[in-house]
């Protein structure tokens, strides 16, 4: 089969390499029908993330028809079409239970990371029956490829944890998959302002688009004093970080109002510095994590799609084979906030 390879800093090809196989009784082998590139898939092209090794098939994302499964998965069939959750999860050990998915002690995030991955014509994905949900008829393929880790992000670990509430201000720095997928998801929360931050004028086009109430280009304005203007002097109630480097989360702490939260999304992999010395008396909360499993935004997802506001599919993006997945990764490169 061809696969998206990883096989060093700054260096991905497409390769033939052997079809996956059943290795364990609650696999399920699926063949992909539609994958993507993910912004985590660019931290590891810049050698972030040590677990994973070269020689890595990428990929943690997609949906596709199940091909064949282990003796012990009961939910699934071949033939049943499928999304893939970014999050492996067994659903029985301790992290599990305490819907801690991403710790799963036998899954988690393993997927392109420290096991081949979705970016392949086949993949095989570990504890199928708590980690793939079917698909129902007539949703759009582009559209629901986005709830295998892109929308569950922006709404787990951007909105719900940067607590949202009706009448709150947002800002959301970065406006690339992610953090447009928070812009979204916010605003069934009801929040009174959501802001949009970047450095790509396109991108701010777009979130305006997506329903942003006000954009800034973070290279072209003082950032923080117009975002103060915004809010009468007071700041954000939560900020979303969702670029993942030092000036991005060292920015987000100086956009939060008293009280207000600073939700991490963004992979870091250099040092980023908490100012404490600015922040200890101002009542806020910073919180990261790894996102859980990703059937809420199946829920929401019919809803969204009904309500005249900015669908999902609004969102989506024609995405390529995989013979065209290396070009795609160059190019997601220099979209970069």
């Amino acid at each position: 089969m061809k696969a998206l390879v990883y096989s060093a800093a700054n260096s991905v090809s497409i390769q033939q390499k052997p079809d996956p196989e059943i290795l364990s009784p609650s696999d399920a082998i699926v063949k992909l029908t539609k994958t993507t590139i993910c912004g985590t898939d660019l931290h590891i092209l810049k050698g972030d993330v040590a677990t994973c090794q070269p020689g890595r098939i990428l990929g943690h994302e997609g949906i596709g028809v199940v091909s064949s499964t282990g003796p012990s998965v009961s939910r699934f069939s071949p033939g049943d079409r499928v999304l893939i959750s970014c999050i492996s999860s067994c659903a029985a050990c301790e992290y599990c239970r305490r819907g801690m998915y991403s710790h799963c002690t036998t899954g988690g995030w393993i997927l392109g990371n420290s096991i081949d991955g979705t970016q392949a014509q086949y993949a095989r994905i570990p504890h199928a029956d708590s980690s793939l949900y079917k698909i129902p008829a007539g949703v759009d393929d582009a559209a629901m490829v986005m709830l295998s880790d892109i929308f569950p992000t922006g709404l787990e670990c951007g909105v719900q944890n940067g607590r949202v509430q009706p009448g709150s201000t947002v800002a959301v720095v970065g406006a690339g998959p992610v953090g447009l997928a928070a812009l979204m998801t916010a605003q069934m929360y009801s929040p009174s302002k959501i802001i949009v931050l970047d450095i790509d004028d396109k991108r701010l086009e777009t979130a305006r688009e997506l329903g942003a109430t006000a954009t800034v280009n973070n290279k072209a304005d003082d950032a923080v004093a117009r975002v103060k203007q915004l809010t009468d002097g007071k700041g954000c109630d939560a900020v979303i970080e969702a670029v993942g480097v030092p000036a991005t989360f060292a920015l987000c702490q100086e956009l939060l109002a008293p009280g207000g939260v600073l939700a991490n999304v963004g992979v870091h992999g250099s040092k980023a510095d908490l100012y404490l010395d600015r922040l200890w008396d101002k009542n806020i909360c910073e919180s990261g994590r790894v996102l859980g499993r990703c059937e809420n935004l199946l829920i929401v997802s019919s809803h969204h799609n009904k309500t005249g506001r900015h669908s999902i599919d609004a969102y989506a993006a024609e995405n390529g084979g995989v013979g065209e997945a290396q070009s795609g990764a160059a190019g997601y490169t220099s979209l970069q906030v």
